[in-house]
Formats: structure tokens, C-alpha cells, sequence
């Protein structure tokens, strides 16, 4: 399995922070197929042969995301789109 992690910094407050991550989950859902939950200040997310994590931090959201065999060939790539989309969303304050 290939993992990728991202730490975006941000300065949004909480609440803030959290509709820009919901935000993140309803597109990574709608393009991806993925189920989503949250536990507390971690959205979990899934879909055969991807499976990760946005943890909200003050002042940090950081996604740990881990690739199935089929999808590590093009882990460069996933990693290029997250880091990018993390980066418009957290990094506007």
C-alpha cells in the first residue's frame, strides 16, 4: 500500500475549518464514490482501495491517505490533487 500524507496550515477558526473539510468530503465523495464519516475532529473516508483521514488541527488539517495496490501506480498524482485542493480550501484565511 502506498500512503500519502498532507499538513495544510491554516488560520481559519474551528467551525471554519471544519466546513472547509466537509467541503473537501462532499467532493472527494461525489468524485471518488467515497463513503464519509466524521468522529469528532476526523473525517474518515473509503471506497474499495483507498481508505484515509482529515484530522482538524488549530491551525492544521492534515490527510493521511493509504492506496491499494491498483491505486499506488498513480499515488504521484492522487498526491499532486489532494495537496492542491487542500491547499485552496485551508489556505484561504
Amino acid at each position: 500500500m502506498a500512503d500519502i500524507n498532507i499538513v495544510q496550515e491554516h488560520q481559519l477558526t474551528p467551525n471554519k475549518a471544519r466546513e472547509a473539510a466537509q467541503k473537501v468530503a462532499e467532493e472527494m465523495a461525489a468524485e471518488f464514490d467515497m463513503e464519509c464519516k466524521w468522529e469528532g475532529d476526523v473525517l474518515h473516508f473509503e471506497r474499495s482501495g483507498v481508505a484515509g483521514s482529515l484530522t482538524l488541527r488549530q491551525h492544521q488539517a492534515e490527510m493521511e491517505i493509504k492506496l491499494g495496490f491498483l491505486f499506488s501506480a498513480f499515488s504521484g498524482k492522487i498526491e499532486s490533487k489532494v495537496t492542491e485542493n487542500m491547499r485552496k480550501v485551508f489556505g484561504a484565511a
